[in-house]
């Protein structure tokens, strides 16, 4: 008898080990959509949505499940920009290996300015996150290869394995879409694994964490260096859709940006990132006629998303359907 209820007592646990049915529905549909969108709307469009979606997964990350808030992240997301494009227009590098080699850049940034930054805390973990942005941003504008204020324009495209032409914007497009989606569900599974549990205790309480024996510090510069990887990795493959790298794309504005996606969509959710995301995206994108109105009308949404959806928008979803999305 005490063996049967042994299992009992189990097998609710067996049976919440891997990914929710929800949750595989909600990926399922919505690379479903993503497969058809680029014959729905401009194949660039729908590029950039999926470039900043993941861009606000990685700072979601850091901030949603490390409680760690930069201002600064535009650093990773805009030198990975610069690194992919200068290593495809100069040194010939295919878009595979631009990109990675972007990628790779920004995992060494996060690694060097995170080391740093992680020994300050609350209000001064942003403000040395930002101070440090603004030495990229300075670094972009002075050096010779990233072009100033013209940036580095032009940018081939290339052939991806050196088979496979990146010219036609379809080709191009499921390529972004392969690395978008399956850089969300990397993240996906990081939130999931046990070292995304030791975060949320880190982030809910750090005193206890590190009363536990963890060693916190270890703890927030991986998690800082892996933000930082995921957006130079989207930084990185909007370099290649644009066929261009610029000072917008390092300018603390960017880092602002990043921001209201994840509060507006909803911090500490897996899908609110996207939808804050795609929605901010889509607002400057349709309303780009209005010239600096834009800028406005995202401030008013922003303010109003906060006194009606505190929790953002999937955020608010979650807690009408009672389960974590």
């Amino acid at each position: 008898m005490a063996m049967a209820d042994n299992t009992s007592d189990l097998a609710p646990i067996s049976q919440s080990v891997g990914m929710p049915m929800l949750h595989k529905v909600i990926f399922v549909a919505l690379l479903a959509v993503l497969t058809v969108l680029p014959f729905l709307v401009y194949p660039v469009f729908a590029m950039k949505v999926m470039c900043f979606a993941l861009f606000a997964a990685a700072f979601n990350l850091l901030l949603g499940f490390g409680g760690l808030l930069s201002f600064g992240h535009a650093a990773y997301f805009g030198g990975a920009s610069y690194v992919a494009a200068h290593a495809a227009k100069v040194w010939g590098f295919t878009p595979e290996l631009a990109v990675l080699t972007g990628t790779a850049a920004a995992a060494v940034l996060g690694l060097l300015i995170g080391a740093l930054a992680i020994r300050r805390q609350g209000i001064y973990f942003a403000m040395v996150t930002l101070a440090f942005a603004q030495m990229v941003y300075f670094f972009a504008l002075q050096a010779e290869f990233t072009g100033g204020e013209d940036g580095i324009q032009s940018v081939p495209r290339g052939d991806l394995f050196g088979l496979i032409s990146l010219q036609d914007n379809i080709a191009l497009y499921f390529f972004v879409l392969a690395v978008t989606f399956g850089g969300i569900l990397f993240l996906y599974r990081i939130v999931h694994s046990p070292f995304g549990q030791v975060l949320k205790a880190i982030r809910e309480n750090e005193p206890r964490a590190v009363s536990l024996g963890y060693q916190v510090n270890r703890y927030k510069l991986l998690v800082f260096v892996l933000s930082a990887t995921f957006a130079g990795l989207a930084g990185a493959t909007k370099s290649q859709v644009f066929q261009l790298a610029s000072l917008t794309d390092v300018h603390w504005s960017m880092s602002g940006e990043v921001v209201l996606m994840t509060l507006l969509g909803g911090m500490g959710t897996i899908f609110g990132p996207l939808v804050g995301a795609a929605v901010i995206v889509t607002m400057q994108n349709y309303l780009a006629t209005l010239g600096a109105w834009v800028t406005i009308i995202q401030g008013v949404i922003f303010v109003l998303g906060v006194l009606l959806f505190r929790e953002g928008i999937v955020g608010v979803l979650a807690r009408w359907l009672k389960r974590p999305l």
